[in-house]
Parts: structure tokens; C-alpha cells; sequence
């Protein structure tokens, strides 16, 4: 296995160089054999960025070889003007993978301005009264908007908890614990699976019902939010030690290694009504590869450890040698991904299915440096 995924690690630093020679701005998905790129003026679309500055700074990483760190830098720095935007509820993945895995990567102190203001900045999309932070929507929006959280959040949650550590601020990581709980109550049910959103009213904070945006049904488990619930859960117990959180992580693990098809690759919701006869979502694929490393990385239990990472190994396998674009001259790593299914938005290679692929790579084919790049520090 080692030596096919490191043909798989080789192919996405030329893919990557490729995208770094070819790319003109932000990538999100890729239609026709070509990136389609963020929409410049539309703050929400831009929760993507991340994603593609995460790569260059991984290739660096990997490689120590200067045209990744030079790329990595300038991208990073194209984000400066997002650390005041209070229109996405992505600011963790934006500069969490950017300027935070810079700094990590490089020990540049230049690197944490920005990303300590947007922290300060995302701050505002808490709610007290409910416990939780905002998801999509205005935060002077309608109470629609201001009452619904979704599992994507989780992985926000991780920048938080970093700018505590970062600035000595208790607040960033009591906003991020309160909100991974109601989390927990709310997304996760008993079985594992998990919902992607819920409604509260916002002005009392009660919790009303979950929901969906881009799952089959409000009961159902679109499988990228059950990925993200995986990883985030990971990440929150590795920062606060909180066993409910690795309990709630290790459920979810479980539930997504007994609900897998035979190739590990989910469909785009666990319960769609047409499997076999529907699609696949590679990212989600990536992110529950990179989420099981993360979870067997805090693990307290060898066995379970040893397993999530047996898991994660087989899931990159499977990517690499099913849903890899080699042999062709598409400018990605993986196809099939799914960004929306409801939305019409299907089939096609995903920025952060790309990334998170990388991630896995890195995670498990060098182990000395992932304590430094995905640590708690």
C-alpha cells in the first residue's frame, strides 16, 4: 500500500505545480476540464480559499522546495482582505489553512495577524442565548438565519481554539466548546449518523428541529457533513481533552465504516432512495480518511487507533486507484465529487476533496510531521 500512495502523493505535487502555473484565482469545482473560480464580490463563496492555499502549503511541507512556500505566501496573503467579513461562516477554514498552517509550517510570525483579527472577527457569529454560532446568512439577518447551525461549523471550531492558545483569550475556546456541545445535542443522533443542520429560535435559543441544505431529507445524513462531524469532533476533543467529544467522534467513525460500500467511497447521502444507482462524493471519502487519522491520533484506545488508521489507509487506497484522474489531463486529483446533489451540483473534481486527499497523504506517509502541521499547538 505504502508505495502506491506514495505514487499517489508524487501525482498530487504535479498537479498541484500545474494548478500553481495555471490558476488566475481562488478554485472551487471543475467543470469541462477546468476550474471554475470563486465569485470575487460574493463573501460566502469565498469559504472555499482555504483549500488551495492548504495544498500549496502542504507541498511545502512535503517538499521544502521554494516555488510552493513563494506560492503558498502570495495566495495566503490575497486573503488578508477577508479577516472583516462577517458574510461567511467559514473563517476557520479560511484561515486555518492558510495563515495558521503557514505559521505552523514556517514559524513566521508575519502569518498571525490576520488570522488572530479574523478570529476576533468571527466571534460575531456566536449567539449566547443558544450556545451556538451562526451558520449561513446575515448576522442582522431574519430569524431563519439567525437560528440555524450546520455540522460544517465543526471545522471551524479548531481556529478558536487555536487563537485562545495563540492570544492567552479564553473566550475564542469557550465560544468553540459551547457550540461543539449544542453540536453534539443537536446533529449527532444515537446511531452515528448525523443530521447536517439545526434550527433554533434565536432569540430564546430553543432548539426547534434538524434540517438540511444540501442532504436528501431533514432525517437523513448527507455524507460530507456526517465527514465533517467525524473530523471536527476529532479535532475538539484533541484540544480540550473533553472525552464526550471523542465518545461522540468515535460514534460517528463507526457509523461511517459500517454504512461504507464495498469500495469505501459514500455515496453523497447515506440514505439516498437510488444506491447503488447514484452518486458518489470523493471529498467526503478524503475528509472521513483525514477525520479517522485525526481521531486515531487523540485515541485512547491502541486498538481503536490502529484501526481508524487501517480505515483511512484503505479509504486513500481506494481513491487513488478508483477516483484519481490519472492518466488523463484533467487539472485535479480526484472526480466525483459531489458539492451539491439537490442543487444540481454533481460529479465533478472538488477543491477540497483535493486537499483533504493531500492531507490524508501527508498524515500517513510522513507521521513526523503531523504532530507539527496538525497538532494542538
Amino acid at each position: 500500500m505504502t508505495s502506491q500512495l506514495e505514487k499517489a502523493l508524487d501525482y498530487s505535487l504535479e498537479i498541484i505545480g500545474r494548478n500553481m502555473r495555471e490558476l488566475d484565482y481562488f478554485p472551487e469545482r471543475l467543470e469541462n476540464g477546468a476550474w471554475l473560480t470563486v465569485q470575487k464580490d460574493r463573501m460566502p463563496s469565498h469559504w472555499v480559499d482555504g483549500f488551495w492555499t492548504g495544498q500549496l502549503w502542504l507541498a511545502y511541507a512535503h517538499t521544502r522546495d521554494e516555488k510552493f512556500e513563494t506560492a503558498a505566501r502570495r495566495w495566503t496573503g490575497e486573503l488578508s482582505h477577508l479577516k472583516e467579513t462577517t458574510l461567511t461562516h467559514d473563517l476557520g477554514f479560511i484561515f486555518y489553512l492558510s495563515n495558521v498552517l503557514g505559521y505552523r509550517i514556517t514559524e513566521d510570525d508575519e502569518l498571525l495577524a490576520d488570522a488572530l483579527h479574523a478570529a476576533e472577527t468571527f466571534t460575531r457569529r456566536y449567539n449566547p442565548r443558544g450556545e451556538y454560532m451562526q451558520a449561513w446568512g446575515r448576522i442582522d439577518g431574519p430569524p431563519f438565519e439567525r437560528g440555524r447551525i450546520n455540522v460544517d461549523l465543526m471545522m471551524n471550531m479548531p481556529f478558536f481554539y487555536w487563537a485562545t492558545k495563540q492570544s492567552g483569550d479564553r473566550n475564542y475556546a469557550l465560544i468553540a466548546s459551547r457550540h461543539s456541545r449544542t453540536s453534539r445535542h443537536t446533529l449527532v443522533r444515537p446511531d452515528g449518523s448525523v443530521s447536517q443542520c439545526a434550527d433554533f429560535d434565536p432569540e430564546s435559543g430553543a432548539f426547534l428541529r434538524q434540517s438540511t441544505h444540501q442532504g436528501l431529507s431533514h432525517d437523513s445524513t448527507w455524507s460530507r457533513g456526517l465527514a465533517w462531524g467525524l473530523y471536527g469532533f476529532a479535532e475538539a476533543y484533541r484540544w480540550t481533552g473533553d472525552l464526550v467529544f471523542l465518545h461522540t467522534a468515535r460514534r460517528i467513525a463507526e457509523y461511517a465504516i459500517a454504512n461504507a460500500p464495498a469500495d469505501k467511497v459514500p455515496f453523497w447521502d447515506y440514505n439516498s432512495l437510488d444506491i447503488p444507482n447514484t452518486y458518489r462524493d470523493t471529498s467526503a471519502a478524503a475528509v472521513i480518511a483525514t477525520g479517522l487519522l485525526e481521531l486515531a491520533d487523540g485515541e485512547t484506545d491502541d486498538t481503536l487507533a490502529q484501526r481508524w488508521r487501517e480505515e483511512a489507509g484503505e479509504i486513500a487506497l481506494s481513491l487513488w486507484q478508483t477516483y484519481s484522474t490519472r492518466d488523463t489531463d484533467i487539472p485535479a486529483i480526484l472526480v466525483q465529487g459531489s458539492r451539491s446533489v439537490p442543487h444540481d451540483l454533481k460529479n465533478h473534481p472538488l477543491v477540497y476533496g483535493d486537499y483533504y486527499f493531500v492531507e490524508t497523504l501527508i498524515r500517513l506517509l510522513r507521521p513526523d510531521l503531523t504532530e507539527t502541521i496538525f497538532g494542538d499547538r
